[in-house]
């Protein structure tokens, strides 16, 4: 390991086994960071592994570890695995080459990865340097003591398993995986007094064992907030995909007493997908969960509340206040409402895809499930951006991708970008006009019968992985009997209610209903929620603003 200044400062440690790279990314840390920080070198996963215990011993700090993906014997993942156990507060970043980038977005799950860059990065001024300032600075406001992991034991095949490991990855709570045929997850089981019969067993940070706990439960102990704080808000906002965490960041910031109500995990579905392309600050792509976690810290850093895990069953209007009902009785109120609870996808009804569902059939979760699909032949049902992400996620470890759509092309309902890089990855293939007949398998998803929708024709095939991205049904039923809904479902709002000029029937005030304001005064909806949205990330983001912004103008004039 080189040297390093003697100064008792906090560290960046960098590992790469090529010594000039490495010492080239000592020059660049050093050249930026070295007035205030020590920049610790190392050559192998090893030697830093030492370093970091030596560290650890001393009571320094680490803030930053910055690894390389190719290194013998212990690649950078692996390394990072290990050095959550000594520093597991320091963000971690991986070195990789373009034809790393697969690993690397593995990575953001298995090992909590706050970012990945591409080699070589010139200049450091624009391609280095801001992703380490943004990282040290969510390291300064964050707590450097040690967080204990939770540790989850569950079968590959167990439905509940699988909602288990979503739930904690897309919430950002750092767990391991045992599987209950393994020595350490039978040691597990047997320290909790359970033979393996009922599973998921969760052991939470501080030993706690929990048996196939609920969404709710598991939130509580693992440390996220689960109950408000107060009793009335002057903006609740339902939901916490982009619309919903936009909104939370422009209310809070602008002096709003805002919460923010999540019934999984924030993010929605821009949350789970692997890579955006297509938004707006990010040429080179930006992972759902990464833009989740930055949108998340950012809204609570501006004062939001964020609660997760908690069920929103009905609205009530109640003279000025909005009261917001949960499924456990319990209730708060607020001013204003906005409504961004987004969509979910639709369930296939085909035979024997209910039973599968959890099993090798799931709905979403593709990051979470992509490392186990490595080498093997993946199915993927949609046509729509969602799909094309998974897609493309999937085939950089999958034996092969196939793409099932009805339609006769992906190019009416996909982004064309993505058709580009779809038509030229060679273990992606596009089936058209095919429909899931029917799932088969006993405890795991085994084979699929395929239709031909046009000819009628039929085949089975093999099958152990299906991702389903079909269609948008909005979150929207427990809304019945007091906001106008279409027939689908969505919230119309503004000048869609009142395409005649006249208002909405029961409308009582002497304007017309603001740009985003539902058939009720004071709520409002934003995001993949309304009828008509354009469902795509940036305008959900924007709408959330704006519908603080008309938050402001109904409270003006209330």
């Amino acid at each position: 390991m080189a040297q390093a200044a003697s100064a008792a400062r906090t560290v960046i440690l960098t590992v790469d086994d090529d010594p000039g790279v490495s010492r080239a990314v000592a020059r660049d840390l050093r050249r930026r960071y070295g007035e205030s920080y020590r920049i610790v070198r190392a050559e192998s996963g090893d030697s830093a592994l030492e370093a970091l215990r030596e560290l650890k011993l001393r009571g320094d700090l680490v803030a930053v570890i910055v690894a390389d993906y190719r290194m013998p014997q212990m690649n950078g993942i692996e390394f990072l695995e290990q050095a959550l156990d000594v520093y597991p507060g320091a963000r971690r970043v991986l070195l990789t080459a373009y034809a790393d980038t697969n690993a690397a977005i593995d990575a953001i799950n298995v090992i909590d990865l706050d970012h990945y860059l591409l080699k070589p990065w010139d200049p450091p001024e624009e391609k280095l340097y801001p992703v380490l300032d943004d990282l040290l600075e969510a390291w300064r406001a964050s707590d450097h003591r040690s967080v204990a992991i939770a540790k989850v034991v569950g079968h590959r095949w167990s439905a509940r398993s699988s909602d288990v490991r979503e739930f904690l990855a897309r919430n950002q709570v750092p767990y391991r995986w045992y599987s209950s045929d393994e020595p350490e997850g039978r040691r597990l089981l047997s320290a909790a007094g359970q033979d393996g019969r009922r599973l998921p067993l969760v052991v939470t940070p501080d030993g706690t064992a929990l048996v196939e706990p609920d969404d709710p439960e598991l939130a509580a102990r693992v440390g996220l907030a689960t109950t408000p704080t107060a009793e009335f808000y002057d903006l609740v906002v339902i939901g916490g995909g982009p619309a919903g965490l936009g909104a939370a960041v422009y209310g809070a910031s602008e002096g709003l007493r805002t919460v923010l109500v999540e019934r999984s995990a924030t993010g929605g579905q821009a949350g789970q997908s692997s890579r955006i392309e297509n938004y707006l600050g990010f040429p080179d792509g930006v992972s759902g969960a990464q833009l989740t976690d930055r949108a998340r810290r950012q809204a609570a850093k501006f004062g939001a509340e964020i609660l997760t895990a908690r069920e929103v069953s009905g609205l009530e209007i109640n003279g000025a206040a909005r009261t917001v009902r949960f499924s456990d009785g319990s209730a708060i109120a607020a001013h204003s409402v906005i409504l961004a609870t987004g969509v979910s996808y639709r369930q296939l009804a085909s035979p024997g895809l209910a039973d599968l569902t959890g099993c090798g059939v799931y709905y979403g979760s593709a990051l979470t499930e992509a490392a186990a699909c490595s080498g093997q032949d993946v199915y993927i049902v949609g046509g729509a951006n969602s799909a094309g992400q998974a897609a493309m996620h999937l085939a950089r470890g999958a034996k092969s991708v196939t793409l099932l759509i009805r339609g006769e092309s992906l190019s009416s309902s996909m982004s064309h970008y993505l058709v580009q890089q779809i038509t030229e990855a060679p273990n992606i293939t596009v089936r058209t006009c095919t429909v899931v007949e029917a799932a088969h398998g006993a405890n795991h998803l085994e084979q699929l019968t395929l239709r031909d929708v046009t000819s009628g024709y039929t085949e089975l095939v093999d099958a152990q992985w299906m991702f389903v991205f079909i269609g948008a049904a909005p979150l929207t039923d427990w809304l019945e009997g007091t906001v106008l809904r279409d027939e689908r479902g969505f919230v119309p709002a503004g000048p869609d209610m009142t395409p005649d000029g006249q208002p909405p029937k029961g409308w009582e005030l002497d304007r017309p209903p603001y740009h985003l304001e539902t058939n009720v005064p004071g709520v409002f909806v934003a995001g993949d929620a309304r009828a008509e949205s354009a469902k795509r990330v940036a305008s959900a983001v924007g709408e959330g603003a704006m519908a603080v912004m008309l938050v402001h103008r109904y409270l003006e004039q209330s």
